[in-house]
């Protein structure tokens, strides 16, 4: 990627500099209008299954963070989610800034990371 892709979260307001906006979680934030969210393309299927976000969020202890990284990094190659992963990778080509939108709380340890590292992996082997 010749342009790092930026994160943030949808609280906050949107900034110029976001270029397409790309909402990267699986349900729509809640208390957030569309207008306000200003979201360019909302790709669902880049996200974790519902089964794995669920199993990830009964233990907020973080034991299970690094089996949640193994888990999604498998998820992320399987066809169920390999045309949204393409499609984000497109986006990222076509040039200008792009910036991948979520409204998780703690962003550091979340689904975000794990895609942004697998979309660069994605991007240099193509």
């Amino acid at each position: 990627m010749s342009e790092p892709v930026r994160v943030r979260r949808v609280y906050d307001p949107p900034e110029d500099g976001d270029g397409t906006r790309v909402l990267v979680d699986r349900l729509w934030p809640r208390g957030v209008s569309k207008e306000r969210a200003a979201i360019d393309v909302w790709l669902k299927d880049v996200t974790p299954s519902d089964e794995l976000r669920s199993w990830y969020h009964q233990d907020r202890s973080g034991a299970r963070h690094d089996t949640f990284v193994d888990r999604y990094r498998t998820e992320l190659d399987d066809p169920a989610h390999t045309e949204a992963v393409d499609r984000l990778a497109g986006i990222v080509r076509a040039g200008g800034p792009v910036t991948l939108i979520t409204a998780v709380k703690d962003v550091a340890d979340s689904h975000v990371p794990v895609l942004v590292d697998h979309l660069q992996h994605v991007m240099k082997r193509t």
